[in-house]
C-alpha cells in the first residue's frame, strides 16, 4: 500500500479541515508540523472517525479526538452540553469526518475525468479496539490545534 504522497494531495485536507472549522465551529485549526508514520496510534480517549477513498485515488483519511476535544466540537455544534461519547457526538464527529473528506475530495477530483468517492464513515471509541490497515501503509499526520483541543488528520493512499 505503500505510495508517493505529494503535498498536492495533503493540502486539500489542511485546506478543508481549516475551512470546516472556520465555518461550522467559529474557530481557527491551526496547522502544527506534518511528520511521516507507519503507525495508526490508538489511544481509548481518542474518538476516530476513517472515511476511505476510491477512484483515481485510492486511500483514506482519519480524524482523531481526544474526548474533550470531541465534546467540547458537538457542544459548539449543537449549541448544547453533551456529557460523554454518545451516539448524539459519534454523528456529530462522523459528520465533521464526512465533511473535511468532503472538500478535499472536491479539490483532489479538480478538473479529472474520473470523480473521487467517499465511504460512509466509520466512527470508533472506547477501550479495547485496534485498528488494522495493510502492512507497508504510510500515513502523513498532520497535527491541529484550537481553542476547542487538539486533534489529528491522517491521510495515506494506495500505490498509483
Amino acid at each position: 500500500m505503500a505510495s508517493e504522497i505529494s503535498i498536492e494531495h495533503i493540502n486539500p485536507f489542511i485546506k478543508s479541515t481549516r475551512e470546516t472549522f472556520h465555518t461550522m465551529l467559529a474557530c481557527e485549526a491551526v496547522r502544527g508540523n506534518v511528520a511521516v508514520t507507519s503507525q495508526q496510534p490508538e489511544d481509548p480517549r481518542q474518538i476516530l472517525a476513517m472515511v476511505g477513498l476510491s477512484g483515481r485515488l485510492r486511500g483514506m483519511v482519519s480524524i482523531s479526538f481526544p474526548e474533550q476535544t470531541a465534546l467540547r466540537i458537538v457542544e459548539r455544534l449543537l449549541g448544547m452540553s453533551v456529557e460523554g461519547i454518545d451516539e448524539t457526538v459519534s454523528d456529530a464527529i462522523s459528520e465533521m469526518a464526512n465533511i473535511i473528506a468532503g472538500g478535499a475530495k472536491a479539490d483532489l477530483s479538480g478538473e479529472h475525468d474520473t470523480p473521487l468517492e467517499l465511504s460512509l464513515p466509520t466512527v470508533v471509541h472506547g477501550k479495547g479496539y485496534e485498528v488494522e490497515y495493510p502492512s507497508g501503509a504510510v500515513w502523513v499526520e498532520i497535527p491541529f490545534e484550537s481553542e476547542l483541543g487538539g486533534f489529528v488528520v491522517r491521510v495515506t493512499f494506495a500505490g498509483q
